[in-house]
């Protein structure tokens, strides 16, 4: 529960916009008392002890000092708690009661964006981190030659793993995103006839393929479109560009906010022309809908794109709503787990994957709504990996609990992670998939 108003209301929280031009954002001493301050609210309450790593070792810090209090814990050791963040902001969506407006003023999520925004500044990101978040370059290069960089990256190989773990920090045993061959681009040009006789037809809608969804996993895209168009919606692709949170999760927000402009202006030619902006996976559709704006709030291309933007799984729970969807559900047999991405949850729009795959008919729907621990590069990088599969166990728990046949998640890498997880700890798993893949398996699609 949120603290409540002089009037005994609820309050909605607040965000304020990030000061990323501002000199003093970097201020090493005033991130250090900042932190000082929120750390002491947080041993306090303790309300998020069981989202994420961070939490479990700021508190267990302060347990072992010699005080018991935050004042005996080094400040030099903040920067753990900063390190095993993923910026899921589940703490702030959540849990924490004392996010503004009140008067404690608590943003933990954009607090560890800031300490890391300074690092970055200072030359601290690791190499690998910073090439492993250009993922628009990443997927261009080994698009041409995908199966042997798939090769390449396949666990299979220990000792080209074992070569790279060493010369990168990227652990041996995660499994990696494989690229695809022919992007979600590519394959979009053989055009998906759009049944015209179906309730929502004259809308129209530009989906962002997304960095993942071009160059490692189009078939998400392919089955987006499938559905729209068997749902009579005029859909097109466009690629302009990464949505920055890769970059965004080591702090780089000029490099966030160059993307923003970049992506942004080409979204409003569309919007002009009257399609709908929908994106495939939760991360980049939060970025749009609400880092963006607290970027670049003066800019009107994204304050625009920001009221304007739907995740693939709200708009097809929108169509449902208004027009009502398309007849030729099928039920899907054996029942689907699925997986809440955090990036989903902090959009603030509920269990929007859920309400989509209960319109399936006579389909058992079982929700987790636990942290996968992946968070882009913390899960890979042999550093953060062990925190990743610690957050994993409560999802996985609840998996093999249901049974289900299907697993499924709005982030792509949180699926994949929860199901190698499964796999490592000898148990079945179902291969992963996003919701939007199963809608069309449940059209025949």
């Amino acid at each position: 529960m949120r603290e409540k108003g002089e009037e005994g209301h609820a309050e909605a929280p607040i965000r304020h916009v990030i000061a990323w031009r501002d000199e003093s954002y970097y201020d090493a001493a005033a991130i250090e008392a900042e932190m000082e301050r929120v750390f002491d609210i947080c041993h306090g309450c303790r309300r998020c002890f069981n989202l994420c790593e961070s939490f479990p070792i700021l508190f267990d810090m302060i347990d072992e000092s010699p005080t018991g209090e935050l004042d005996g814990v080094p400040k030099s050791a903040y920067g753990k708690v900063v390190e095993a963040c993923t910026l899921c902001d589940m703490c702030f969506m959540t849990k924490c009661p004392y996010v503004p407006p009140h008067e404690f003023d608590l943003d933990f999520p954009h607090l560890m964006l800031r300490a890391r925004a300074a690092d970055d500044r200072a030359g601290k990101t690791p190499f690998t981190v910073r090439q492993l978040a250009e993922t628009e370059r990443n997927g261009k290069l080994a698009r041409p030659v995908a199966p042997l960089a798939n090769a390449l990256s396949s666990r299979k190989d220990k000792i080209g793993r074992a070569v790279l773990e060493a010369v990168s920090g990227i652990d041996k045993d995660a499994e990696l995103p494989r690229y695809a061959a022919h992007t979600l681009l590519e394959q979009a040009r053989a055009a998906v006839p759009r049944n015209s006789k179906a309730p929502a037809n004259g809308r129209k809608a530009v989906l962002f393929a997304t960095c993942f969804g071009d160059y490692n996993k189009p078939e998400t895209g392919m089955a987006a479109l499938k559905v729209l168009a068997h749902n009579g919606v005029e859909t097109a692709v466009i690629d302009p560009g990464c949505c920055g949170m890769p970059f965004f999760e080591h702090g780089d927000i000029a490099r966030v906010a160059k993307q923003a402009q970049k992506v942004s202006a080409v979204f409003a030619e569309w919007i002009d022309k009257g399609y709908d902006p929908v994106v495939i996976t939760a991360s980049c559709s939060l970025m749009l809908k609400f880092e963006w704006p607290l970027i670049l709030p003066e800019n009107k291309d994204v304050e625009r794109l920001s009221g304007a933007v739907f995740d693939i799984d709200e708009y097809i729970v929108d169509i449902a709503g208004k027009e009502g969807l398309a007849e030729g559900l099928s039920p899907i047999e054996g029942g689907v787990s699925v997986h809440m991405a955090c990036h989903a949850r902090a959009q603030n729009m509920g269990p929007k994957a859920a309400q989509m795959l209960r319109l399936i008919p006579e389909t058992k729907v079982d929700v987790i709504e636990r942290c996968s621990g992946h968070g882009g590069t913390f899960g890979i990088m042999k550093k953060t990996r062990p925190y990743a599969l610690e957050v994993a166990k409560p999802a996985v728990r609840i998996i093999k609990r249901d049974g289900n046949a299907h697993l499924c998640s709005d982030c792509p890498l949180a699926c994949k992670h929860l199901v190698q997880v499964l796999e490592d700890n000898g148990d079945a798993a179902p291969p992963p998939k996003h919701p939007i893949e199963l809608m069309a398996m449940a059209y025949g699609l």
